[in-house]
């Protein structure tokens, strides 16, 4: 069972990281096309010699952006799916479509959402190169708070609903889990390296395509894992166990 259910989530990652791709492609590159604008006129002003494209530009927005997208939504699937396998059995609220929608909410929030939320995305010309190690390591910190404090809310969550009660289980546990990613969030420190001549709509535009094209692969994920799923199941496969 768990290989079949392996399968339709490596499937629907990659069908997810097409679509995000594409939605990538879409919202995303006007914003940073106009982010590197801006970085070559601060070279030109300041007389610094552009650094050499090791890969192109074509190539990144094009079989880069693709490439990256399949191999992130084929992962991201693999492991959603197992989570899935994990909590299939145990989870009795509801059937497989509406767990994997739940599920691929819950990954949403806690890996998509809070992290970008802290350390949100930011285009070419932002950032020193001298702090990529410490900026990458505070959005990995965040993003690992952000999912234990997840699991310890699922945890919390049945033996809450048993003793409070379905709904003021789920507001306890929910409260449990903006508790600690708040508190983490508020503990990191700031990271703000955006120049103070960046255009604004940029900045936002790209961020909110950063944003967007997560929504995109968690809902495509979620959505097509527990539809194929869910017809796999009904048709003679192993049930719960």
């Amino acid at each position: 069972m768990v290989s079949g259910i392996l399968l339709r989530g490596l499937l629907a990652g990659i069908l997810a990281g097409l679509l995000a791709a594409g939605f990538s492609f879409l919202a995303g590159e006007p914003s940073i096309e106009r982010a590197i604008a801006f970085e070559t006129a601060m070279e030109r002003a300041a007389a610094q010699p552009s650094e050499p494209e090791i890969v192109t530009r074509s190539v990144q927005r094009g079989a880069g952006l693709l490439t990256a997208y399949i191999v992130y939504g084929a992962a991201t699937g693999g492991l959603f799916s197992l989570v899935f396998a994990l909590a299939y059995g145990r989870v009795n609220c509801c059937d497989p479509q509406a767990l994997s929608a739940l599920l691929a909410l819950a990954g949403f929030i806690a890996l998509g959402l809070v992290p970008e939320l802290k350390y949100p995305a930011n285009p070419p010309a932002i950032g020193a190169p001298e702090t990529i190690g410490a900026r990458t390591a505070l959005y990995f910190a965040m993003l690992a708070v952000s999912l234990l404090a997840m699991v310890l809310a699922a945890t919390l969550a049945p033996p809450l609903a048993a003793r409070l009660g379905s709904w003021n289980g789920a507001l306890v546990s929910a409260t449990v889990f903006v508790a600690v990613a708040g508190l983490a969030a508020l503990a990191l420190p700031p990271v703000d390296e955006v120049p103070g001549n960046f255009p604004a709509s940029v900045l936002w535009n790209f961020r909110l395509a950063s944003i967007g094209a997560r929504v995109v692969l968690w809902a495509a994920l979620g959505l097509t894992f527990g539809g194929i799923t869910q017809i796999w199941l009904a048709g003679g496969k192993p049930g719960r166990s």
